[in-house]
């Protein structure tokens, strides 16, 4: 009998995890599948509670749930509950313990253009669930210079204060950080801004960015925002949001079956669901 693997999220029909861990379980030759499922807030606790009765492998958590899930689940590694959010959802002898991918995911993909962040300053675009999963990641990890720009600065202030690692931030306007954008080794954009169908928005002013900084957008549709477009057109080396999206996919299939996945598999069966080169 398969053994079932899943997401669970509001909206759920554009989720391209269930292509992405089938593709790999028929690869591995695992008798396993992978099923999204809609859920509703008001039904979160019975879907939980349903998925544990049956003998889920494990399971994706996305928007709205990351935060939603936690009391529900029987325990929540380190990274998951300082962040205050869970993305994956393992399985262990009957319990299920909830896991954070998405900032180590981020991580890992940055690795391929970036090796080491020690030294670099930084700047997050954003403080809402993912920029805080990216910025508590990177602080774990020891990048110490990791300043926070936001539409409402207050939210850029609270994520700091809520960080429980050591680094030195500050937060900023969008405008103010626009300003200074020559200061920044590595920018990551973590917001909806330049999003379909909205792809010709920008969160900020690029026009003084350093050369040759890595600038990452987690935006993968569409694949270039216009924000990747600019820093591109001024020198700057970019990275959109398929390498977070399959490294965070890949952690998890790690956390459920032992086996760490082949990428560049994944990132060609996403770029083939996107509609681009795979090359």
């Amino acid at each position: 009998m398969k053994k079932l693997y899943a997401v669970i999220g509001d909206p759920i029909g554009h989720s391209m995890s269930p292509v992405m861990h089938n593709d790999l379980f028929s690869y591995y030759q695992i008798d396993g599948h992978y099923m999204p499922f809609l859920v509703k807030a008001e039904q979160l606790e019975d879907a939980v509670r349903g998925l544990k009765a049956i003998g889920i492998g494990g399971f994706n958590v996305t928007v709205p749930h990351k935060s939603g899930i936690i009391p529900f689940l029987d325990g929540v590694d380190e990274l998951a509950a300082d962040i205050g959010a869970v993305n994956t959802v393992v399985n262990e002898d009957g319990k299920l313990i909830g896991y954070n991918t998405d900032g180590p995911g981020f991580l890992q993909g940055l690795m391929n253009e970036l090796p080491s962040i020690e030294g670099k300053n930084i700047l997050v675009i954003g403080a809402g669930g993912a920029a805080r999963a990216i910025y508590f990641t990177l602080a774990k990890e020891r990048a110490v210079e990791i300043d926070i720009a936001n539409r409402t600065v207050s939210k850029a202030e609270s994520l700091i204060d809520d960080c429980p690692y050591q680094s030195s931030s500050i937060a900023l306007s969008l405008e103010d950080a626009g300003k200074n954008m020559e200061k920044y080794d590595l920018i990551v954009q973590t917001t909806m801004i330049g999003m379909a169908p909205k792809t010709m928005e920008c969160p900020l002013d690029l026009s003084v960015i350093k050369h040759q900084a890595l600038v990452c957008d987690i935006i993968y549709n569409p694949l270039q925002t216009k924000f990747l477009q600019e820093a591109e057109h001024k020198g700057a080396r970019i990275q959109n949001g398929i390498e977070m999206f399959v490294y965070q996919g890949a952690l998890a299939f790690e956390k459920w079956t032992g086996i760490f996945p082949d990428v560049k598999r994944m990132r060609n069966m996403v770029l083939k669901q996107l509609g681009g080169s795979t090359c």
